[in-house]
């Protein structure tokens, strides 16, 4: 990016032209000029430094005029797949109703208030032992035991006063803080204020108030928009949704910074590995708890694939060798089906005014919190759906997100007719999980409120929800603007105490809200840990048909798992310390099938098992093994061939008629060969009829000759055997 070609464009040539250039700066180009890309780029930073202390420079900075007051738009991506599909009743609406959510409440304390922006992108996290909060534009550190502020509000781009980049001359918002709980650092971004670049800061100590490595990496003619962090074991990873000049969708761009340099405050490089307009906004996993995956990790991004599946993407990311960098997927994983929140625009009602307020249904809401608990690795995540005649958070727990991902529970929350909407999530250490939202309707004012579960609640339930603070004002003025996110955060020194921060109105009116700050504990949390669930019992395992084995078992009493792993092994009798595991499931699911179409176990192959359960007291032992053998595929049988000539003159022509018995209940397709002769065995493959066809017409043989024939089917678990061999001599 040193490149002086690179610092201004100028159009004198087609696109064709115009687009050379841009690669050669590194930057991607518009929709309709761009191809997927899985190729690294390598982007240095702008700038780098050290500041001085943020309280230094806070207390220095002259003071600045009230900023006019500002909206940041809504950008649109792609539509999402599916999205304009009836989808009927949502198949996971939760209509059981719990006790109060069993938490005990620490602080409820104001946090920033309106400063001339809107929407606020409220989020904040917590640290050792400071808490950060960060809207659009203002930056606040608080006392986390008392909710004392201890700097601020202070306007974000002050971090990078004096900084020779664009990032210290004002603020282009989209904001994100993160605390990086291994390295006990604060990790800050931002939109430059020219909205071309990302401004990112890590503090050289874990005090907010301090100084900051301070980088500003270049986007070209590209706005990063909607960018998000996540802290993980080798880069601060990040995506945003492209646009060109700022209006033309582009697709999202997954990037990784070097978290090690920027640790140092070295010349740390990010590496980006460009998307098509096919994938829009990414949401990168951000490690909770102090348990870091599995060494070499790749971190794992999710998307709103359609209306029935998530989007799994794997980044791997090379430092070193940068064109090792890959970013791969989607692995899809199946959810229920749901119709976004006001069809992923603007619905929500308020009280005491016709004005509604955007959903942000289209996309996954900040963060996508990852845990590995007891060695079982979890995302949780959420977004906004229609529920009825309103709107509900549709939360998801995803199990074994590197390995086999699956839903280990989902739910969507929408307990009346009030909408729900704008929420964060996040697990604690015991498994207990937390959900913060907005909730609004025709008859209350914006509140912010939560809920959560415990291991041992109903699969896919949340207990009754608890206000924050319950707004005594509606947002008016033709304002739709809301969120566009809020944050909720894990106090790392206890593993238990969530903070959640979002937004509210004081009274009706445009541009004034308010932000609040609380935090809570579940009860069962931090205590001594359970002890480890009994072991299962009765497991049985049976094939479903060539590729595929269910099993079954049997919980212990005292029902305190979390969850159940499964083990299995081929010509072993002790699945859990001769084989692997394959997966785990919820503590309330007590079947499984092992093996799909996309993922089959070998036909005609004897599979043990064992199944064992969790929490977070440990691991039980194994339950008793049980076997199952996968069926073999049958071969089609009975094939016969017929031969003949259709036609006159030039277009006369001859064929060969085949017809054969099916046997299968599974095939995905017959394998046809020929060869040529009587006693020929140099089969090679001619055609694939399909699953279900019991004839096929030869449309390539010579006149004259003798062929032979033979068939088999083939199945997600292999091949079946051979029919038997049909000889003819076409005429």
């Amino acid at each position: 990016m040193d490149d002086p070609r690179c610092q201004r464009v100028v159009v004198l040539a087609a696109l064709s032209a115009f687009t050379v250039f841009l690669l050669a700066c590194g930057w991607a180009t518009p929709a309709s000029a761009q191809e997927v890309s899985s190729k690294p780029v390598v982007i240095p930073p702008l700038a780098h430094d050290v500041s001085p202390p943020l309280r230094d420079i806070v207390a220095s900075a002259p003071p600045e005029a009230p900023a006019a007051q500002r909206i940041i738009p809504l950008r649109a991506t792609r539509p999402l797949p599916g999205a304009g599909a009836p989808q009927g009743e949502d198949p996971v609406l939760q209509r059981e109703s719990l006790p109060l959510v069993g938490t005990t409440s620490g602080l409820n304390f104001a946090g920033i208030s309106a400063d001339g922006v809107a929407p606020p992108d409220t989020n904040g996290s917590v640290g050792n032992t400071q808490y950060v909060q960060i809207v659009n534009v203002e930056y606040a550190v608080y006392d986390k035991a008392s909710g004392t502020r201890l700097l601020g509000p202070t306007n974000v781009h002050n971090i990078w006063s004096g900084f020779s980049g664009d990032c210290a001359n004002g603020d282009g918002g989209d904001v994100n803080v993160l605390f990086d709980k291994a390295a006990q650092r604060w990790v800050v971004g931002q939109i430059n204020v020219n909205d071309n670049a990302y401004c990112i800061a890590v503090s050289t100590t874990s005090d907010a108030t301090g100084s900051y490595f301070r980088y500003e990496f270049s986007f070209g003619n590209n706005l990063p928009d909607y960018p998000k962090l996540g802290v993980w074991p080798d880069a601060y990873y990040f995506t945003a949704n492209l646009f060109f000049a700022g209006a033309v969708f582009t697709g999202a761009d997954p990037c990784a910074f070097d978290r090690a340099t920027m640790l140092s405050g070295g010349p740390a490089n990010t590496i980006c590995i460009p998307q098509n307009s096919s994938v829009a906004s990414l949401l990168p996993s951000d490690l909770d708890g102090s348990t870091a995956p599995p060494s070499g990790e790749p971190n794992l991004y999710l998307e709103l694939l359609d209306t029935t599946h998530l989007g799994l993407f794997k980044f791997h990311v090379d430092f070193t060798t940068p064109s090792n960098s890959t970013f791969t997927g989607p692995t899809t994983i199946t959810v229920a089906s749901y119709s976004q929140a006001c069809g992923g625009g603007t619905c929500i009602p308020q009280s005491g005014t016709t004005q509604q307020l955007d959903s942000l249904g289209d996309r996954l809401m900040f963060r996508n919190a990852y845990r590995n608990l007891n060695g079982t690795e979890y995302l949780v995540a959420n977004h906004s759906v229609t529920a009825g005649s309103s709107a509900g958070v549709r939360w998801y727990q995803i199990q074994d997100p590197n390995g086999t991902p699956s839903v280990a529970q989902q739910g969507t929350f929408a307990p009346d007719s009030t909408y729900r909407w704008m929420a964060s999530i996040a697990m604690d250490q015991a498994g207990d999980i937390a959900v913060g939202y907005s909730a609004s309707s025709s008859s209350i004012h914006p509140a912010i409120r939560y809920t959560g579960r415990i291991p041992s609640d109903p699969s896919g339930t949340l207990e009754t929800e608890n206000s924050i603070i319950e707004g005594t004002g509606s947002q008016t003025g033709g304002l739709n603007r809301w969120g566009d996110y809020s944050g909720i955060s894990i106090d790392p020194t206890d593993d238990c105490t969530f903070f959640y921060t979002n937004e509210y109105i004081p009274s009706n009116g445009s541009f004034n809200w308010n932000t609040q700050i609380a935090s809570f504990k579940f009860n069962g949390c931090g205590g001594p840990p359970p002890p480890p669930p009994g072991a299962p019992s009765n497991l049985t395992a049976s094939a479903l048909n060539t590729y595929q084995i269910q099993l079954k078992w049997q919980e212990a009493s005292g029902q305190n798992q979390t969850g159940f792993n499964i083990y299995r092994c081929v010509g072993c009798t002790n699945p859990q310390t001769q084989g692997s595991k394959v997966a785990s499931v919820g503590g309330s699911v007590f079947t499984y099938t092992d093996g799909s179409s996309s993922n089959p176990l070998a036909e005609n192959t004897t599979y043990t098992y064992q199944v064992t359960a969790f929490n977070a007291g440990g691991e039980s032992g194994p339950s008793n093994a049980a076997s199952a053998t996968t069926q073999t595929e049958p071969a089609p049988t009975n094939l016969t061939s017929t031969a003949g000539t259709t036609g006159k003159g030039s277009h006369k022509r001859d064929f060969v008629n085949l017809a054969w018995t099916n046997h299968s209940s599974d095939a995905d397709g017959n394998h046809i060969e020929r060869c040529t002769g009587p006693t020929c065995t140099n089969f090679s493959e001619i055609a694939i009829a399909g699953a279900n066809a019991t004839t096929y017409t030869d449309n390539s043989v010579a006149r004259g000759t003798t062929y032979s024939y033979r068939m088999r089917a083939h199945s997600p678990g292999g091949f079946s055997g051979y029919s038997n061999i049909t000889t003819i001599t076409t005429p």
